[in-house]
Formats: C-alpha cells, structure tokens, sequence
C-alpha cells in the first residue's frame, strides 16, 4: 500500500464524487459492523486487510495541536475523510470530498463538517492562497492536515483516503444496491462509465450506475437538494446490502478492494474500539459552512464568511472537548 503522503503527481479530471458526504466513512466502519457479529475468521480477514491499508503519518502518531496523542476508544477524535480524484488503485490527485468527522465517546455522538473543494483558503506549505483540494495535489496527506487544521484551529488525529473507483467496486462486490428511481435519469463520464441510463422505479444498481445516480444533478428540477437526497439513496442501500447473508459470502472481495483502494493511519485497533458508533450512522450531526461565491481572474472560488468559519470551529473543539491548540479543555 503506498504512504499517505505521496502525491506530487499532476490531477487528472474533476471526479464525480464531490458531496457524497457520509460514504467515506461508511465504507470505513462498514468492516467495524461486521466485526461485531461474525465469526473470528472474519476477523482474521478484516485485520489483514487493516493491515495492508494501514499507513503512518510522516509526523507521527499525533497532530502538532494535540499534547498528547489521543484514543478513539475513550477519548474524543476528529477523522478526516477524503475522496480522492484518482483511478486505478492511486491515491494521488487532488481532493473531490473533504469531510471532517468528530467523534465523542462519552454520548457516542459524531459531527460531521463537508469542507467544499472550492473553499478559497491559505495552504501553510505552499504559502499562497488557493482552493483547498490543491493542498493534496502540492503535498499530499501532509499539506491537506496542515490546510485543514489552520483553517478551522482544531487536530485532525486521523486520515482516510478513499479513491473514486472504489466506490463502484464496492457496490458491485455487494451484489448492487436496490434503490427505488424517482425520475428517468441520464449520465455521461466518458473518462469512468462512459453513458448511463437508468429507468425510473424500483432497480438495482451496479457501481457505475450507483455513481451515475449519486451524482446527476442538471436532469433533477430539485438541483442539488434532489442530489442530496439521491446520495442519501445509495448511502441507506449500501448499508441494507452490507448487512445481508449475500454479502457476507462476498466478504474477501470486499475487503480487497478495501485494500487496495483505501488508506488510513487508523489501526486494527482503532477501528474495532470506534465499534460503539456504528449505530449513531443515521443519527449524525451535519455542520455547514455560510459562504459566497467569487471569480478572481477568471477562476471560481467559495470563500467562507469568518462568522460561519468561527462558529464550525468552536462547535467542533466543543465537541473534541478542546481548548485552544487542541488543549483539554477545562
């Protein structure tokens, strides 16, 4: 598996994947679930395969806000989430989904912040001001920590980069995910599926048509309201497929292309403690960010309004029981 901090490579095209805000970390505790009722082979299997996507953070075990590295099992942590504009078992590129997950053990409560990938911020490592799903492309894991965590003053304690492809190969490992179609829909990526049509009413998905469906937003009168509630579609059938006897026999195959396509500094052991919040999935805490759009020579750039920044950032130290420079708070 490669180190989360490679990634000097050029970006190949914008990726689809942009707001599917609650899928990466599905993806990651979907092996949490099934850890918690099935036999110890599968365990076996999962911590393989935890093995393999594990890798260590070029600055150690803790973030530069945090005294003291902190346990997900019993102390708050915040994990950021991201989906990377990348095929073909790469991790590089730049950024197309950028979540911010807290997680607080004491009411097993999450929080969940989408950073959109348009945000006009400053990149420390760079020294300049950009959109903020360059910091990946520049410098990796490592420049998008130090992005992100100058930006809302908080740690980020973990990372978990998921690529685009193997968002398809996990729906078609499952066996496809049934989802009741409210409208005709049509989709190209030539460059991914190439042309989608899919019928309106009650079908079952394979992964390029999950992705067709997730992502089309022109055909829908709702615009991206309609697409959120698509996204929460797939999230919900992915979930249902997940826990079916069907896709346990599928289980090896899952857990390569999670493997292959997925890479976190979170351990084994990290993942099986974060267990209890498995069923706080549908009951998450989504923050949003107040902004406005901006074109600067000809380029397009979200800038979020200080006042909407302050207030995500003290609700999420409130949450992480922080003070300032991700100090216990008192």
């Amino acid at each position: 598996m490669s180190e989360l901090s490679r990634s000097d490579r050029q970006p190949k095209r914008r990726s689809p994947f942009r707001r599917f805000l609650k899928f990466t970390m599905i993806v990651v505790l979907m092996a949490l679930i099934i850890t918690g009722g099935v036999a110890g082979y599968m365990v076996y299997q999962v911590q393989s395969a935890a093995k393999g996507s594990h890798a260590e953070l070029e600055r150690g075990e803790k973030s530069d806000l945090r005294a003291d590295a902190v346990n997900p099992g019993d102390e708050p942590v915040s994990v950021l989430f991201l989906g990377l504009d990348s095929r073909e078992d790469d991790l590089s590129g730049r950024t197309d989904a950028m979540i911010l997950a807290t997680f607080n053990p004491e009411d097993k409560s999450i929080k969940m912040v989408n950073i959109p990938r348009d945000s006009y911020v400053n990149i420390p490592d760079k020294g300049t001001n950009d959109k903020i799903n360059h910091a990946h492309a520049f410098g990796g894991v490592p420049y998008t920590i130090n992005t992100v965590e100058q930006m809302l003053d908080v740690p980020v304690d973990y990372v978990v980069s998921l690529n685009f492809l193997a968002f398809m190969e996990i729906v078609d490992t499952i066996g496809g995910v049934e989802v009741d179609v409210p409208m005709p829909i049509s989709d190209t990526d030539n460059a991914t599926y190439g042309s989608i049509e899919i019928e309106e009413g009650m079908q079952t998905l394979n992964g390029e048509e999950a992705l067709a469906y997730a992502r089309m937003r022109k055909q829908d009168p709702r615009g991206d309201l309609g697409r959120g509630d698509r996204q929460k579609d797939i999230i919900e059938a992915v979930v249902r497929q997940s826990a079916s006897f069907s896709t346990i026999t599928r289980f090896d195959s899952l857990l390569d292309s999670l493997e292959r396509n997925l890479s976190t500094n979170l351990t084994f052991g990290n993942m099986v403690s974060m267990h209890s919040y498995a069923g706080e999935l549908n009951d998450i805490e989504s923050l949003t960010f107040e902004g406005d759009d901006s074109m600067e020579n000809g380029v397009y750039y979200y800038k979020i309004r200080d006042a909407s920044l302050a207030e995500v950032s003290s609700t999420l130290k409130e949450h992480l029981e922080i003070g300032s420079a991700g100090t216990a708070a008192e």
